[in-house]
């Protein structure tokens, strides 16, 4: 079994210029995120739990080999470079790293890169794999029994939290504080400099850019009530109209397959007044 990586070359102090907003990048400054490190790291210990090996894979010029170098003094036992350009597009660098985690059961990510902060690669990379995809998570836990099973909790909008259980193939992207990578050892580091680097050429032809989108939240439409008897006096119009002591459905908890669940939910939210 293969655990996938995918980490980001990235300068992590970069200079900007106050009058031209130029950005100016510093290859002795250059690293991986915080983020990307806590994803090297739930990749190692899935290793451990399941018996497995880690596929660390990155997209940049030669320099970014660094990063790989990095992630195999730490217990990664392959590492593979995509031959891409600096600045190239999500869609891009996405196509390159599907051709280089093609055999990983389970891929992981950082949350988000610190040049762009769009965290879209994740994405990409799972439309590409064809895999399941968990995006932000806050916490991971692995299954040692079950190797490729894994549960995950992400944040939701109002504070609210969201359980995952995900079966490989998977993408996750894991937020920076949700582990600490552990330090290489010395032999880790002398082996490091001399481990091999496979490289795999860019995708060839020209990956289709994503249609943008609406932009801004989701607002559902707004549900037409029908006006309360004239003859009710305005406590009881204002009671009328917001149904707070109307009688309501009783919360209830349904566990459906992706399909069935999916049906359900719209059936809901069409029982609300929020669909035709």
């Amino acid at each position: 079994m293969i655990v996938g990586v995918a980490l980001k070359w990235v300068d992590r102090r970069p200079d900007v210029d106050a009058l031209t907003g130029t950005v100016r990048t510093d290859p002795r400054s250059s690293g991986t995120s915080a983020a990307d490190e806590a994803a090297l790291e739930w990749a190692l210990r899935a290793a451990e739990a399941w018996d497995a090996e880690v596929l660390v894979a990155t997209g940049g010029p030669p320099e970014a080999e660094v990063v790989l170098r990095d992630a195999v003094a730490a217990g990664a036992a392959r590492a593979v470079r995509v031959d891409l350009p600096t600045g190239a597009s999500s869609p891009l660098v996405a196509a390159g790293l599907a051709a280089a985690l093609a055999d990983a059961a389970l891929v992981l990510c950082g949350d988000w890169s610190l040049d762009r902060g769009s965290g879209s690669v994740p994405a990409f990379l799972a439309a590409r794999l064809g895999a399941a995809q968990a995006l932000g998570c806050t916490e991971l836990r692995l299954d040692p029994a079950t190797p490729g099973a894994l549960r995950a909790s992400r944040r939701l909008d109002g504070g609210r939290r969201e359980r995952l259980a995900l079966h490989s193939p998977a993408v996750v992207s894991v937020e920076g504080g949700t582990a600490r990578l552990r330090r290489a050892s010395l032999h880790g580091v002398l082996g490091a400099r001399a481990a091999t680097i496979d490289v795999m050429a860019a995708p060839s032809g020209s990956v289709p850019a994503p249609t943008p989108g609406r932009g801004g939240p989701y607002r559902p439409r707004p549900r037409p009530l029908p006006p309360p008897p004239a003859q009710l006096d305005a406590r009881q119009r204002i009671l009328a109209l917001t149904g707070a002591i109307s009688r309501r459905d009783p919360p209830k908890l349904v566990v459906l397959e992706p399909p069935a669940a999916a049906d359900r939910i719209l059936d809901q939210l069409r029982a609300w007044g929020y669909l035709p």
